[in-house]
């Protein structure tokens, strides 16, 4: 096969490869609405997925709906996310985002990215994954994986996320952009290691630029 050589190009080899290498690549947060999602997402930061869901059945259990999350004693709440890490700063989060939703939302995630990032606790990454994931809306989350994978791709020479995302989206199409970022991020988890790739089992080394390297 001949090499892709626009990024472009690439893109669309990684997102059809992927694709046959995970097709049954999901979430790996436990949620059962977009409430719980946007929770566990914010708890998600500089934690693992298996230590935050980990956390949150007492979570949800004790806090079910924004309303009640709003109204938490902080302490206590600070007792059940202690594990996540930086769990005065997430408390806090939590605490504003169940308020917000509350009083401007109707109690309701809101589906515009406009409306997501106005939240506390919510910035562009955390709402596409939302947005993709428990709302069905296009939504492409860049995280370290994603970002690491996209310049080691040739896909983008940016490192600021907003900047990648932005580049990405007319790559992939709207309704696959959260799928693509989820198998980039298992891929990177599983293949293409940051500290020791295992190129020979990647089925993106064939056309990958820094294979040569």
């Amino acid at each position: 096969m001949r090499r892709p050589r626009s990024p472009k190009g690439r893109a669309r080899w990684t997102n059809r490869l992927l694709t046959e290498e995970y097709p049954g690549a999901v979430c790996e947060l436990d949620h059962s609405n977009a409430f719980e999602l946007l929770a566990a997402t914010i708890l998600s930061a500089q934690c693992t997925d298996a230590r935050v869901n980990m956390v949150t059945p007492e979570l949800f259990e004790r806090y079910p709906t924004p309303e009640d999350l709003a109204a938490a004693d902080p302490e206590e709440l600070e007792r059940i996310i202690h594990s996540t890490g930086f769990y005065r700063a997430k408390a806090r989060s939590l605490m504003g985002m169940a308020r917000a939703l509350e009083e401007r939302f109707g109690g309701e995630v809101p589906g515009r990215m406009s409306d997501l990032v106005t939240v506390p606790g919510v910035g562009r990454k955390t709402a596409n994954v939302v947005r993709s994931v428990a709302l069905g809306l296009p939504g492409l989350p860049v995280d370290t994986h994603v970002l690491r994978l996209s310049r080691l791709l040739g896909l983008t020479e940016q490192s600021d996320p907003v900047k990648v995302e932005m580049e990405l989206n007319p790559m992939v199409p709207a309704d696959e952009r959260g799928d693509f970022s989820l198998r980039m991020i298992l891929h990177g988890r599983r293949v293409c290691v940051a500290r020791r790739p295992r190129c020979g089992e990647c089925v993106l080394a064939w056309f990958c630029p820094s294979v040569d390297i």
